[in-house]
């Protein structure tokens, strides 16, 4: 028997009546992706594939507690519904009381989609993306440059049903493009990258127009030694920086004196500013073109996400408010182990409140500095100051007088988000942006172009 024979919605129902546990969770997620690979200006694959995980959470309670267990699994039948169940029941059992451990979420009015049919995606998604690929490709062939990247998109039909008569969907659209523009020799590189839910919003052609000026740029090469430069920041490179800070905001951490958000000598740093300028990072399930679930879907538990909030509703939250840090990640155990506020994390992020300008208007503004393309290899240095470093890649351009005189050196930079957020001295217009670094686990951002007075380069790097 097929995985997909059944609906979703019957998959769910079904393990929920096999579950013997005090308290059961199903998540199904059905899957579809469509893609395309370039090389040297032509197509070199595409393909489409559908997939479906079930996973299922079984709590038992107990005299010490409730106890939880969680077990996932791809392409399962029918058939293997009940040892699935059965096993993440014999899981909960054999564990010791989870920490986390809260009343499973009542209330929540279904989803009135929740019985139909999962979405899908195809390689119709490409449709009109695809010829205008090849006008680009023909652009770039006879400007004697060479195009690589990839396009894809996902479609992802998450249903959730609980032993206590939560009957959850969402579907969650994410459409990625990079582009790459290669001179022949290989020796200079640029790179850009798209955010889309349907590729209706993406002009290839457009890109490599942008492209082709940045390989000219890139015709003059400068050496620059290691140092603090004033650093026009492009909104990928501030979405990398900031979400990272996203994923590093847990108030639970804060509050035991581990991160950067911990106030020396007890609590967090709430209440504090963290910018000079009255900029607003926030999350929001239904920002335009940034959409994401409405309410808390969790396969595991673990820092401030808990399996036994899945279907909690989510609502827009002010991470930094005109510059104040008011926020904190939280689930509903965190919150009420630390006393702060309940704020799930949400998958957007958009940092806005910056002057209608943008990055070319910023770049003729500029006496002398440096425009990157993008960060890469970004790890932490140092939790307590949110340290990261990292490489720049595909481009970093020394700019003079308000215009782009030639291509520099690439650097390893060490950085904190928070610090760099602080010592901005201006931000641009916010606009959608694909956050190259995290761009397998996390698309949906909007950010400024930043100017940094003195962003640290700490060292010169050999990559392209």
């Amino acid at each position: 028997m097929s995985p997909r024979t059944h609906q979703p919605h019957e998959v769910v129902e079904r393990a929920l009546d096999l579950s013997r546990a005090d308290g059961c969770v199903v998540i199904a997620d059905e899957r579809s992706t469509a893609n395309l690979r370039w090389a040297g200006n032509a197509l070199t694959t595409n393909g489409v594939t559908r997939g479906r995980t079930l996973t299922v959470i079984a709590t038992v309670d107990g005299a010490q507690g409730t106890a939880s267990g969680v077990v996932s699994r791809s392409a399962v039948t029918v058939d293997e519904l009940e040892p699935l169940v059965r096993a993440a029941e014999a899981a909960a059992r054999g564990a010791g009381p989870a920490e986390d451990a809260q009343p499973l979420v009542t209330g929540v009015p279904a989803s009135p989609d929740f019985a139909d049919a999962p979405a899908e995606t195809s390689s119709a998604v490409f449709a009109g993306f695809a010829p205008a690929l090849g006008e680009a490709f023909a652009r770039a062939r006879a400007g004697g440059r060479e195009l690589y990247g990839f396009a894809h998109h996902e479609l992802v039909s998450t249903y959730v049903g609980t032993s206590t008569g939560l009957r959850l969907r969402h579907d969650q659209p994410n459409g990625t493009l990079e582009l790459n523009a290669k001179s022949p020799d290989r020796t200079r590189s640029a790179w850009a990258g798209h955010s889309t839910r349907d590729f209706t919003d993406v002009d290839p052609v457009a890109l490599d127009a942008e492209l082709a000026v940045r390989l000219g740029w890139a015709e003059r090469r400068v050496e620059l030694p290691a140092g603090r430069y004033e650093t026009l920041l492009p909104p990928t490179a501030v979405a990398d920086l900031l979400i990272y800070q996203m994923w590093s905001a847990s108030g639970r951490d804060a509050v035991e004196g581990r991160t950067v958000f911990s106030r020396p000598g007890g609590g967090t740093r709430l209440g504090d500013t963290l910018a000079g300028l009255p900029l607003t990072l926030r999350s929001d399930p239904g920002e335009p073109g940034l959409e994401s679930a409405p309410f808390v879907i969790a396969h595991s538990s673990g820092s401030d996400r808990s399996v036994f909030d899945n279907g909690l509703p989510l609502a827009p939250t002010e991470w930094v408010r005109a510059g104040e840090l008011r926020h904190l990640t939280t689930n509903r155990h965190t919150a009420g182990l630390t006393g702060l506020p309940l704020a799930p994390a949400i998958d957007n992020l958009v940092l806005d409140g910056g002057e209608d300008r943008s990055l070319e208007e910023m770049v003729a503004a500029t006496g002398r500095g440096l425009l990157l393309t993008c960060l890469w290899y970004i790890r932490e240095v140092d939790p307590a100051t949110l340290l990261l470093t990292g490489l720049t890649r595909d481009g970093v351009y020394l700019v003079e007088n308000g215009e782009v005189t030639g291509e520099v050196n690439n650097f390893r930079f060490n950085e904190s988000p928070v610090s760099v957020l602080g010592r901005a001295t201006e931000a641009g217009r916010t606009q959608k942006t694909l956050p190259r670094e995290w761009s397998d686990w996390f698309t949906r951002a909007a950010m400024p172009p930043l100017r940094i007075p003195d962003f640290n380069m700490s060292s010169v790097s050999q990559g392209v």
